[in-house]
């Protein structure tokens, strides 16, 4: 049973971890092998399922999950022996679901739902994602599975596949990404206020609403010490490699650490399992989890900070160097990201709400500006040892798909390094008035989607054919959110206007 002295206050924290000071990495040789198959392409075999159900005799509600460029887990729910199929022959699920807008709704703009005639694909579950889900009862258990052609080949708008695309290109450098994903949520009330305003959660040990921001307060983890213990019990339960929480920069906002991983696809996998997890554990204690980018307008936002570093052939780190600037590679790797921010900011903030998260003095960049233990702009070089050198991209909200996030990095890191592109002097002080080195963040949603609809570099590496249809689901969402009158509407211009 998970206790509450696994929770404890990170030093190098503020929406950020230090943890790559424990290289070198997993000792697994499964893992630590160089070159080993990064491939999204990885299938699980039958044998896996029947040691599963012979571990866990009493599991039979079984949810096969499909995560679409939208980021919201779909699927459905399964019987024990239905499983079993899945893993032998797969399992059909309509096309038009891999291009479902955020509401679920089908986007025919994309061709691919009557013109396709609704066609199916086929699912297929990956290896070691499998595993039980405790707060939906001891009968219950998830598996994640990834989009194929009939065929058999994969299918080029599943955001596993787009990422796994990507890791491959750094197959021909001989380097191998090593990712962590940090993601920061709410712990909000299931019921709004007198007036209808979304309020934090009251505490579960004392039921205190807090109105504060009591950063890295031990008070607020201890006042939600149920949640976390059931939070982590279902982690290792899945295999998730949570570690430290804390306290965030709001009332209610919390953050807790995934272990960096030397597999790019098992870290996403496992912020994607995070995911869910943190909304049903908070929903068993009677609360809401939300990784909305901004729910709060005069509070901090939820962001999605990616560490990263690469692993040489013999697997050390290749960014490591007593310098804190790191290695050119290093440098290299920035200059990409910078270069390639404004193509890929519809990834990094795919939704309407995504924008309100970037203001001046609030702990979210605002340019492409890069900086040596400095978070005030958007790539950080954390400090630590030499051994631990990598960097932080802080671009991203919580509400971004963690498959395309890192995707869409490791392409512009990949960019950087084959063109040693130099990123220009660190930013020393204050990131927010300091001038970029790189092009402009987009300044809207509007404005992302068209950079990235025209962006040769994304099309480049992460398909023609995704740019496209992701554009036009993006641009299908715009028309339905700005189609809705809001209450903001009557207030402003009923008798105003």
């Amino acid at each position: 049973m998970a206790t509450f002295r696994r929770l404890f206050l990170f030093p190098d924290s503020k929406a950020s971890s230090s943890h790559w000071g424990r290289l070198p990495f997993d000792p697994n040789p499964c893992i630590m092998r160089f070159m080993s198959t990064t491939s999204s392409h990885q299938i699980a075999d039958l044998a896996e399922a029947k040691a599963f159900f012979d571990a866990h005799p009493e599991i039979d509600a079984v949810d096969i999950i499909f995560t679409n460029m939208c980021g919201v887990p779909r699927g459905k729910r399964l019987r024990r022996h239905e499983v079993l199929a899945v893993y032998e022959n797969g399992r059909y699920l309509p096309g038009s679901a891999a291009v479902v807008d955020i509401t679920g709704r089908d986007t025919e703009e994309t061709g691919l739902v009557w013109e396709d005639g609704d066609a199916d694909r086929m699912l297929r579950p990956f290896p070691g994602t499998l595993v039980p889900t405790p707060w939906l009862g001891e009968e219950a258990a998830q598996f994640l599975t990834s989009f194929y052609e009939l065929d058999g080949s994969p299918h080029d708008l599943d955001p596993r596949h787009v990422l796994g695309q990507v890791i491959d290109r750094f197959k021909e450098l001989r380097l191998r990404p090593v990712v962590a994903v940090e993601l920061e949520f709410y712990l909000v009330d299931q019921n709004r206020d007198g007036v209808g305003r979304l309020q934090p959660a009251k505490g579960l040990r004392n039921p205190h609403r807090s109105d504060d921001i009591q950063v890295y307060g031990l008070r607020e983890l201890e006042d939600f010490k149920p949640f976390f213990d059931d939070l982590y019990t279902a982690c290792d339960a899945q295999g998730i490699p949570l570690e430290s929480a804390i306290s965030e920069y709001a009332a209610g906002q919390f953050e807790i650490t995934l272990r960096h991983r030397p597999d790019a696809l098992r870290a996403c996998d496992e912020a994607t399992m995070y995911k869910r997890l943190v909304k049903g554990v908070a929903v068993k204690h009677g609360m809401e989890a939300t990784f909305m980018a901004k729910p709060f307008a005069d509070c901090a936002g939820n962001g999605m900070h990616l560490h990263i570093s690469m692993q040489d052939e013999a697997g050390n780190n290749a960014f490591a160097s007593a310098a804190p600037e790191g290695t050119p590679l290093l440098r290299h790797a920035i200059g990409g990201m910078q270069a390639a921010l404004g193509d890929s900011f519809a990834i990094f903030a795919p939704n309407a709400n995504s924008y309100r998260r970037f203001k001046a003095n609030s702990y979210a960049p605002v340019a492409s500006t890069w900086g040596v233990n400095n978070r005030t702009v958007s790539l950080r070089i954390p400090a630590g040892s030499p051994s631990s050198r990598h960097v932080e991209h802080r671009v991203c909200g919580a509400d971004a798909n963690p498959y395309l996030a890192v995707a869409a990095v490791l392409a512009a890191m990949h960019h950087g390094i084959t063109n040693q592109l130099d990123p220009g002097p660190a930013v020393v002080g204050n990131g927010y008035e300091a001038e970029s080195n790189g092009p402009k963040m987009p300044s809207n949603w509007f404005a992302a989607v068209d950079q990235f609809k025209g962006s040769a570099l994304m099309k480049e590496y992460l398909g023609e054919r995704f740019v496209e249809m992701y554009s036009i689901v993006k641009q299908t969402e715009q028309e339905r959110f700005f189609a809705l009158v809001p209450e903001l509407d009557y207030t402003w211009y009923l008798r105003n206007a």
